[in-house]
């Protein structure tokens, strides 16, 4: 079984599961990763065949990372995959929320998301989204402001304290 942490881009899913694997001694795999190793920089497969190519490669990368016993990070859109919203049935799923307010410099400086270049376009696809996050979710955590640190070591202990991933 997996915990799968889901939400918005640059909501920290990354970051935050890189702390929360190492926290939980699991192995950390993150889907964007996968299809970045295989396929090259996600914008230029954006660029070079467009979104519905890069959702096959993405549905690929997730059910890799499923089958692992690992703190899976999600890509923002992952998640609009019928297919993965009933695999995801079987995990727990965390959704890692983050108002715009706190995403803007991030969204502007990294410059790697197809989807939401801007803050008003991530805003719109947060909004389209949402729905989906909040129904396939266990358990919502607000990003915004928060130390990872604080964070992993608060979903930490909830894994632990519900039985989830018992050593």
């Amino acid at each position: 079984m997996a915990i799968v942490l889901i939400g918005p881009p640059a909501a920290g899913k990354s970051k935050v599961g890189r702390k929360l694997a190492k926290l939980l001694e699991k192995p950390f795999v993150d889907t964007d990763a996968i299809v970045v190793r295989d396929h090259g920089p996600i914008t230029e497969i954006f660029a070079q065949h467009g979104e519905p190519h890069f959702r096959e490669l993405e549905r690929a990368a997730v059910v890799e990372a499923l089958a692992q016993d690992a703190i899976v990070s999600f890509g923002g859109g992952a998640v609009l995959d019928e297919a993965t919203q009933r695999d995801l049935e079987s995990h727990v799923v965390v959704l890692l929320d983050v108002d715009a307010a706190f995403v803007e410099d991030r969204i502007k400086q990294d410059g790697k998301r197809p989807l939401a270049p801007d803050i008003e376009s991530w805003k719109r696809l947060v909004e389209a989204r949402r729905p989906i996050y909040n129904r396939l979710a266990d358990r919502r955590v607000d990003t915004a402001n928060r130390p990872r640190d604080q964070i992993a070591r608060e979903l930490a202990d909830w894994i632990h304290s519900a039985g989830e991933f018992a050593e």
